[in-house]
């Protein structure tokens, strides 16, 4: 089985396949439209971005891959598969573990993939070393309406001596073992509830549609106005579709948002494949000096006690 990058001429197979995709990146797809699409297929011409395709075989049996990396983060993202037809294909593990590899040579430590609960991708993914980390759902907020009690914005744009209480919110709410999978916030993007500094929700957004995350905390009151005052007072949306992804450690979230009238997407696993361990505190190791004799330890045998 031979895998390689694609090219320009394999434009008949991409369109052959661009109704038959697994997406595996939900804020891009739901922001950037449809990964084999016209504009998706110009982004990868770009050799300055770390986005990468391959395909496995030729012909009528070749199988489709995506990842991506956003420079200075820690983690990648496995962006589609295709054709979604073929999920069981003994050859997809092979391609699954060419994406990774190409992951690890932007230096990544991480690669991440969302999948719906019920897709055949489990195995495939499972059996190249991917586990589940979190589950999330994308709430289509579009259709909440202003009300009188959230006509004002009562958010405001995150600035950079925001970011330490930004940060110290991430680690309150984001439980430890998504930490290095999903680092606190670096950049000042995003919106800071105005009132306090225990709402926040970081923005993804493009032509298609805007995707905010929240991280909102337990304690916090009128969490509904609160949601509803950041929808529908938005700036800059153009009429765009906007989505919330909740994952599964703000799942107290969901009841209010059924009230607002959102509409969820099914619920997806937050899967993980880690490519190397990250050491947080180094320390230098102290070479001994070439005029130093070490005389060598008398203790033959050590019993530890377990």
């Amino acid at each position: 089985m031979s895998i390689r990058p694609l090219d320009l001429l394999d434009i008949p197979i991409i369109s052959r396949y661009r109704n038959d995709v697994i997406t595996l990146d939900s804020a891009r797809a739901l922001t950037r439209g449809h990964p084999l699409g016209a504009m998706g297929l110009l982004a990868y011409v770009n050799p300055t971005r770390h986005l990468y395709a391959a395909i496995a075989n030729g012909g009528d049996s070749a199988l489709l891959g995506g990842v991506i990396h956003t420079r200075g983060e820690t983690f990648a993202k496995l962006l589609y598969l295709a054709p979604s037809s073929r999920l069981d294909d003994l050859k997809l593990p092979a391609l699954l573990e060419h994406l990774v590899v190409q992951a690890g040579e932007w230096k990544a430590f991480h690669v991440m993939a969302e999948v719906e609960e019920s897709s055949h991708i489990f195995p495939a993914l499972r059996a190249t070393g991917f586990s589940v980390y979190a589950w999330q759902k994308m709430w289509d907020v579009s259709q909440i309406e202003k009300t009188e009690a959230t006509s004002s914005f009562s958010w405001r744009r995150v600035q950079s001596v925001d970011l330490p209480a930004v940060q110290s919110l991430h680690y309150q709410i984001v439980p430890p073992l998504m930490h290095p999978v999903e680092p606190a916030p670096k950049r000042v993007i995003g919106f800071v509830h105005s009132e306090n500094m225990k709402s926040y929700a970081s923005v993804t957004s493009g032509m298609y549609g805007i995707v905010l995350t929240p991280l909102i905390h337990p304690d916090e009151h009128n969490v509904s106005e609160k949601i509803t005052s950041l929808v529908a007072n938005l700036p800059d949306r153009r009429g765009r579709k906007i989505y919330l992804c909740v994952r599964s450690y703000q799942t107290w979230l969901e009841p209010a948002l059924e009230d607002l009238g959102a509409q969820a997407s099914p619920r997806q696993a937050v899967m993980v494949k880690h490519l190397a361990r990250l050491i947080q505190e180094g320390q230098l190791a102290r070479a001994v000096p070439a005029n130093i004799n070490v005389q060598p330890s008398r203790i033959s045998r050590m019993d530890v006690d377990e």
